[in-house]
Order: structure tokens, then C-alpha cells, then sequence
């Protein structure tokens, strides 16, 4: 009935439209056809199958230590069928939440969901998760006072899906971290999954990957470290543009091995580096320095190491929406299985290009966009021209007060998955 209503809802938003984006001030709508929009929302699940599969095995293998050529995977086509990676389909109960419950889906329904879900987790998303089956709703689910693991990369890696669905969207994006993101994180590892968002946001239209990265750190606050981290690798870029394993050195120094900001990292007594700001830097060292090339992109976040099959998903993820499915090369394409579905999930490939066709269309009308008709006759995204506005720094070793968000008994009642002693 949700879907009917909106499809119909659509139409009348078509009709009202007329044949273009309204005449509006300048700069007011941007315009993304909808053929354009799948076919590069379908490339950005597969950058994200390919970065998983190609990264792999050699996840958390070289931790502190770029990983050397010889060591580096080759690639095979059938390695992009990557339908049980928990990279991609922690995501989609996201993706779920939306569809069930529709577009303004609440914070604590999509915890109730989270909760509820069966796979294995780790770091933020385990405790959050956790937490939310012992009573504890968002934003408390994530908060440093109940998750010690509130700055790992988990919302990070989960966060593609938030700028997937919102093209062009990049408040809406970080919206949806506001809702999704606080089941696990806080702070910096908020803040990775919002910057994620913000880059496949604007690789809809956008192809310089300076521009793509400088506009994932207007979606965060410039005070915190997340920001800082991602500006020194603009900056060592600059500095060492041909050179990224010398401003990969820059970047170790500072954000692994210096204890000023490890703050609330996880892994320093076992020697990896789980936090979301040091791997979200190795997402951009790939994108930087691969500079517009698939494997290069994926091969730099991969040899950066560390989490080094979630940065070079994230990374080829959004080089890929840049590009579009049509223009991949076909070594990523030619071996995809659509049938299969995505391990916990409701969808094979196929239905998952359907179901965020629809929840995009969904959210360009929720947030004061329209569809209408090209020239042609095609349908046409007018996309509202909304900044996102983040608000000021929070950091998980000097939080801010909790919110003490609880559950009620009945929403407690509908959480029937539990851990187990």
C-alpha cells in the first residue's frame, strides 16, 4: 500500500512539473535523468562488490605497513559476486528499514530492525547492537558512555546505501547518518559514514575526486578530527602528487601511531587500527591517487592496509557511480550472478536496483524535489540544491551528555532476537 500511494503520488508530482525542472533562482534544482541515475547507482553496488572482493584477503593482514605488490590479490571476474559480505549486507537492513516503514522511518524503528537482524557483528556495530537488544535506543545505542566502539569504522563501512539513495542530496545523506549512523557511532565514526555519504552524493554529478572529497568534508564538522585527518591527505597530495606511499608515511606517523589521536581507537594493544578516520583517509588516498583508474583506485586503498577490503569497497563504490555501470570495464561485469540473493537479506542484485530506484525517487520528493519528463520523454530528477549544515564537533573521548533514550515495553516486545549469554 506504502509503495502504491507513493507511485501515485509520484504521478501527480510529474504532471504538476511539466516538461522541465521549474524555473526557480539559480542554482535551485539540479537535474539528473532517471536512466542516468540507475545506471550509475548499479555501478556503484558493483565498485562496492569489486573494492570487497578484490581487498579481501588481505583484510587486517598489514596493519601499519603498506601492502607490498607481491602480495596484492589478482583479480578474478567471479570475485565480484560478493553476496555474503557483511560489507554489504548490513546495509541493506537499512535499505530494509526505509522500504517497510517509508522515508521518515524513526530512529528507534530502524534500532528495532538493527536489532533484530541475525548475522554476526563486530566492534560498534556488535555493542550497538547489543545495546539496543538490552532496552538502550538511539542515540544512547551509540553513545561512548554505552559502546566502546563508538569511533571504529562501522558506520563508515554501512553508510554507501545513504548516498546511493539521495543523488545530489548531500543533507540528506547526512539525515540519514543522524538516524542509521547513531545505532553504533559517535563522533569521528559518525562522521566517516556521513563523509561517505556526502562522496557518493555528489559523484552523481561530480568527477574530480578533489572536488568529490571536498565536498564529503562539507558534510562534517570542520573542528573535528575526522576533518583534519581527510584535509592533511589533500594536503600531502599537493605535496607528494605523484608519490602516495610517501604520504601514506605522512599519514601513519600522525593518525596511527601517534597516541594524540588514538584517543578512543580500538586495537592498540593488538597492533591494528580499527578507527574510522585513519581508514576513511585510505578511502581518499585511493581516490586521489588512483585518479579516475578502477584498478589503481582500488589497488592504492587496498595497499594502504589495515581494513584494507571495506576502504577500497567504499573507494571503488564511488568511483564507479562517477563512471556509470555502462562504462566499466567489463572484467567487473561480465561475471556478475543478478539471481543471487545478498546473505540476510530479501534481494538478489536485481531487487536491490529496484527497491533504490524506487526509495531515490522517494526521497528526492520528501525532500522538495520533483519527476517530471525530459525533452524526450524520459523521466527527469529535479533535485533540490539543499548544503548540508553539520553541527559542531562531538568526540568519543569527551562526549556530551546522553540522552537516556530507552525503549518502551512495547517496543522492547517487538525485538525478539537476543545475544546470547
Amino acid at each position: 500500500m506504502r509503495t502504491t500511494l507513493l507511485c501515485s503520488s509520484l504521478a501527480v508530482v510529474a504532471l504538476v512539473c511539466g516538461a522541465q525542472c521549474p524555473s526557480t533562482p539559480a542554482g535551485a534544482y539540479r537535474e539528473l535523468d532517471a536512466d542516468t541515475y540507475k545506471d550509475k547507482m548499479m555501478a556503484a553496488w558493483v565498485g562496492q562488490m569489486a573494492g570487497v572482493g578484490w581487498g579481501g584477503p588481505t583484510e587486517f593482514q598489514f596493519n601499519g605497513r603498506i601492502i607490498p605488490e607481491a602480495n596484492y590479490p589478482k583479480w578474478t571476474p567471479d570475485m565480484i559476486n560478493q553476496y555474503g559480505q557483511d560489507d554489504l549486507y548490513v546495509e541493506m537492513t537499512f535499505i530494509r528499514s526505509l522500504e517497510e516503514h517509508g522515508w521518515s522511518v524513526s530512529a528507534r524503528q530502524a534500532g528495532i530492525d538493527f536489532a533484530n537482524s541475525k548475522y554476526e557483528l563486530w566492534h560498534a556495530n556488535k555493542f550497538g547492537r547489543r545495546n539496543l537488544r538490552q532496552g538502550i535506543a538511539p542515540p544512547d545505542s551509540g553513545h561512548p558512555q554505552f559502546n566502546g566502539h563508538a569511533d571504529d569504522i562501522d558506520y563508515q563501512i554501512e553508510a554507501d546505501f545513504s548516498g546511493i539513495l539521495a543523488p545530489g542530496m548531500p543533507a540528506t545523506a547526512l539525515e540519514l547518518g543522524e538516524r542509521f549512523g547513531r545505532l553504533m557511532n559517535y563522533g569521528d565514526g559518525l562522521y566517516g559514514g556521513q563523509f561517505v555519504g556526502a562522496l557518493y552524493s555528489e559523484a552523481f554529478f561530480e568527477t574530480s575526486p578533489r572536488k568529490l572529497v571536498e565536498a564529503g568534508l562539507r558534510a562534517i564538522p570542520a573542528d573535528s578530527q575526522y576533518h583534519e585527518c581527510i584535509s592533511d591527505v589533500l594536503r600531502w597530495h599537493d605535496e607528494f602528487p605523484e608519490d602516495w606511499e610517501t604520504a601514506w608515511q605522512r599519514l601513519n606517523e600522525k593518525y596511527h601511531l601517534n597516541p594524540d589521536y588514538r584517543k578512543a581507537s580500538c586495537g592498540k594493544e593488538e597492533g591494528f587500527n580499527i578507527d574510522a578516520k585513519l581508514n576513511g583517509a585510505y578511502i581518499v588516498m585511493g581516490l586521489l591517487y588512483g585518479n579516475g583508474d578502477p584498478d589503481k583506485t582500488i589497488e592504492i586503498s587496498t595497499r594502504c592496509g589495515q581494513d584494507s577490503d571495506c576502504n577500497p569497497s567504499s573507494a571503488a563504490g564511488v568511483l564507479f557511480t562517477t563512471l556509470g555501470y555502462n562504462a566499466l570495464p567489463e572484467k567487473f561485469t561480465s561475471a556478475l550472478k543478478r539471481d543471487i540473493k545478498f546473505s540476510h537479506t530479501a534481494y538478489t542484485f536485481n531487487d536491490l536496483i529496484a527497491v533504490c530506484e524506487t526509495l531515490a525517487r522517494e526521497a528526492i520528493v520528501h525532500a522538495g524535489g520533483r519527476i517530471t519528463k525530459d525533452a524526450s520523454g524520459g523521466e527527469l530528477f529535479c533535485i533540490p540544491m539543499v548544503a548540508p549544515a553539520p553541527g559542531k564537533a562531538e568526540q568519543c573521548w569527551a562526549p556530551g551528555p546522553v540522552a537516556n533514550s530507552r525503549f518502551t515495553d512495547d517496543e522492547k516486545a517487538r525485538i525478539t532476537e537476543q545475544d546470547t549469554p
